[in-house]
């Protein structure tokens, strides 16, 4: 079989690829971070106790910026700070890199990663198409090396008692599957970095709108509780997908997203950054023989015959979980690239939606001024959750300020399914 070819149509180099470069395998990994500062900070804070504890070493800090102190993640003496992962790549030898950058900068710095003969563990979204999904999981498969993807909710044990539930029958058969989440960011928001608010930065695609940034992870638990209410990782038949936005901005802060798969459930998302009363994100599923709802922020589950929801405490670490894989590899990885692909049809599906519709006028109001100010929607709230309830876009509600949603269609022959997702009577 030919070698899978690189981006830029040479061939990747599977026997460089697989040479160990840091540590033997029963020694301690050494572990580095590109993308030290920002959100890079919160990995950060899970790499220090490990450290602490001798789980790892953590060897080197990448960022193109100089790194920000953190107390609750100090750097070790003899840490390696520099400003190119290529440069660390070579100096320090890990074993294990966390990469933390803007998401149109994950896949060619992932290749240099894994050509240096280092696990991945890769921020999501891992990468911003198809075809790069593609890449990335050839090499994969060419260099023998692991990639663990950031949707760190999927280590939830909420998510895993939901998840049994569904494979149990506890729902009957699953109907619908839906999110809604109502979240509020203010103008600050938008300048916490150059590609924020961005569709594209330098001629590559960004996308940081709240389908794919900060509700990422609600959509990923949603394909998740798919995944085991069909035969498998969702492949989706036809993408749906409306984006409104309230700023000058070029990506949504308020959207409907549909995926219909060939065989499992309908998926709706009905996610907002301008809502009027904060909605911290609940997973819906509804089934003939009942509904469960999972708010996966907080880990809070209500199944059928619950009368209250009750809090299952406890999420796998992914970092300790690739460590533990790396390890041993009969252990699974929790949120492996190939568990990831219909998050990445989605998400190109959203990038190739028309540039968000604007919302004003009367339908919006501004609190407060300057980088405190928030916008949000009237009404917002109750429509979200209309359209979560009845697995409808806000083009199915007849709100006369939605617009029809841009719908891509991922496979040919019968059309497929859509099911209400309304609880059973």
């Amino acid at each position: 079989m030919a070698a899978p070819a690189g981006r830029d149509g040479s061939p990747v180099r599977p026997a460089y690829s697989r040479v160990r470069t840091g540590s033997p395998p029963t020694a301690v990994p050494r572990v580095a971070v590109v993308g030290a500062n920002g959100h890079g900070r919160w990995h950060r804070r899970v790499v220090a106790p490990l450290h602490a504890a001798g789980r790892l070493r953590l060897v080197a800090l990448v960022d193109v910026r100089p790194v920000e102190d953190d107390p609750a993640a100090p750097v070790p003496d003899g840490t390696l700070v520099c400003t190119d992962h290529r440069e660390m790549l070579r100096t320090a030898r890990p074993d294990v890199v966390v990469v933390c950058t803007p998401p149109h900068t994950h896949l060619p710095i992932a290749l240099d990663v894994l050509a240096a003969g280092a696990d991945l563990l890769l921020e999501k979204p891992p990468v911003l198409s198809t075809a790069e999904h593609r890449e990335l999981a050839a090499t994969l498969a060419a260099t023998g090396r692991a990639c663990q993807v950031g949707f760190q909710a999927l280590g939830s044990a909420a998510l895993a008692e939901l998840i049994e539930a569904v494979r149990a029958g506890r729902l009957g058969t699953v109907t619908g599957i839906a999110t809604v989440a109502a979240w509020q960011r203010p103008d600050a928001y938008y300048a916490r970095a150059p590609w924020a608010g961005r569709r594209t930065l330098h001629g590559r695609p960004v996308l940081d709108g709240a389908l794919a940034n900060p509700l990422a992870h609600a959509v990923m638990q949603c394909l998740a509780v798919a995944e085991a209410a069909g035969d498998g990782p969702v492949e989706p038949a036809r993408i749906e997908v409306e984006r409104y936005r309230v700023r000058p901005i070029e990506v949504d802060d308020t959207a409907t997203l549909r995926v219909l798969s060939r065989s499992g459930p309908p998926i709706v998302a009905a996610v907002t950054l301008a809502g009027e009363d904060f909605v911290a994100g609940e997973v819906i599923v509804t089934g003939t023989a009942g509904r469960a709802v999972l708010e996966y922020p907080t880990d809070r589950l209500l199944l059928p015959g619950d009368a209250d929801p009750h809090e299952v405490p406890g999420r796998r670490g992914l970092l300790e979980n690739l460590l533990d894989h790396r390890a041993d590899p009969a252990v699974p990885l929790i949120a492996p690239l190939a568990r990831t692909a219909g998050f990445t049809a989605v998400l190109e599906a959203v990038t190739a939606a028309p540039v968000p519709t604007p919302l004003g006028g009367d339908l919006v109001t501004a609190t407060g001024d300057g980088p405190g100010r928030v916008l949000t929607v009237r009404g917002i709230n109750r429509l979200l959750r209309r359209a979560a309830d009845e697995g409808a876009l806000l083009s199915e509600l007849a709100l006369p300020w939605a617009v029809t949603p841009h719908r891509t269609n991922l496979t040919g022959g019968e059309e497929p399914q859509r099911t209400a997702t309304q609880p059973p009577a």
